[in-house]
């Protein structure tokens, strides 16, 4: 604790009761792993390698000492270059303002072994997230225990938006978590999708929890927040980049049970969040569009590949992320037309039966079904008592329906 509290800048203590369970601050002053992981999440950029493997062997607390202290980077197992510009960045850290600040919007600082920590997130290894800034009511574990993530692209199409936002709501009433990025596109429909129907959408974002991105979606990431949860990897106030959409969406990947693409290009984020996804041993998932649409060439790619199962509605969804035996999607089929249900021998006689006024003596109809006169006659009885054909003088021919 010495490091944080002789180091990093001191500020009055919070005030526990006006902290929202689960996973906030726990007591009048952060404990010193939490201090310790929010200010290694400004520290670094989300995924880190670096920084992920001295985790995975020392405390936070640890790391953070070994970045302010003047170890040569050989001894600390680092590039020098890369040491430097940590020491450079810490020198502005104040974590107890940023777990303030998150505080003040209603969050929480989330951090591995807190109850709320989502144990699912442990199987990214050393790219794990050295915490989660959330902001919402529910419990970021339990929502994530039943959740899928519905992706595709941005300058999605009008099929993908409608497809996401159904998909989305079935989902939903049928107890599933819908988690996107946020975004404009298909992360915007499967957001509204599952608040239409009143279920809890959890928002992953390249930016603080604090920050509205994108602007347009300012009022649809307020009721993510009021009707589920908003979650990041960045402390409050910092900005989306090109980098941390891409590397967001491990964290998409790793949460969820599975991942629906819905559209995406040859080149689309959405498509890294799928591979993530199959390399974290996740179903992978894919809703078909249009042949001749480029936003479905890039699922189409996956499909073709292997790498995704075919999906169109939530039911198929559910039959693959849900629990074995319990949530199979229904068997599909053509409608059973009478003519299916016949006998063979039944059959070949009806085929033979013309469709013209006058129809058919017994004996054309027996040379044109290959069946002896006597089967024929009794097939024709047959077929006249279920009303397909009826009998004219010494000739048969098909009950004409309206």
């Amino acid at each position: 604790m010495s490091l944080i509290a002789n180091n990093l800048p001191q500020h009055p203590p919070t005030d526990p009761a006006a902290v929202p369970e689960p996973g906030a601050l726990a007591r009048t002053r952060p404990e010193p792993e939490r201090l310790a992981r929010a200010a290694l999440s400004r520290l670094a950029e989300p995924g880190d390698t670096t920084l992920g493997r001295w985790l995975v062997r020392l405390d936070a607390l640890d790391v953070v000492r070994a970045i302010r202290g003047d170890a040569p980077a050989e001894q600390l197992g680092v590039d020098a270059a890369r040491l430097a510009a940590f020491r450079a960045r810490a020198v502005d850290l104040d974590p107890v303002a940023d777990l303030e600040r998150v505080r003040v919007v209603g969050g929480r600082f989330v951090i591995p072994g807190d109850t709320e920590w989502p144990s699912q997130l442990d199987d990214l290894g050393e790219v794990r997230p050295t915490g989660l800034w959330v902001v919402g009511t529910g419990s970021l574990r339990l929502l994530a225990l039943r959740s899928v993530a519905v992706v595709g692209a941005r300058a999605c199409t009008a099929y993908g938006a409608h497809v996401a936002g159904d998909l989305a709501a079935q989902l939903a009433e049928r107890g599933w978590v819908v988690v996107s990025g946020g975004a404009y596109g298909i992360d915007a429909a499967a957001h509204r999708g599952a608040l239409a129907v009143g279920g809890p959408t959890v928002g992953v974002l390249a930016c603080g929890v604090d920050v509205a991105y994108p602007r347009g979606n300012t009022a649809l990431i307020r009721r993510i927040a009021e009707q589920g949860l908003l979650v990041s990897e960045l402390p409050p106030g910092e900005h989306p980049t090109r980098f941390r959409f891409v590397l967001r969406n491990r964290v998409i990947a790793a949460l969820t049970r599975g991942t629906v693409v819905v559209e995406a290009a040859l080149r689309s984020g959405a498509l890294s969040t799928a591979r993530r996804a199959r390399d974290l041993n996740r179903h992978t998932m894919g809703v078909p569009g249009p042949v001749t649409s480029e936003l479905s060439a890039g699922v189409h790619a996956l499909i073709r590949s292997g790498a995704a199962a075919v999906v169109t509605d939530a039911a198929e969804v559910a039959e693959l992320i849900g629990a074995i035996g319990e949530d199979l999607a229904p068997q599909r089929s053509g409608p059973v037309l009478p003519r299916d249900l016949l006998e063979p021998e039944a059959a070949r006689v009806l085929e033979a039966v013309p469709a013209t006024a006058e129809g058919a003596p017994v004996e054309r109809l027996a040379r044109q079904s290959g069946l002896p006169p006597d089967e024929v006659l009794q097939r024709l009885y047959e077929l006249g008592s279920l009303g397909h054909v009826e009998r004219h003088g010494a000739h048969w021919r098909l009950v004409r329906r309206r």
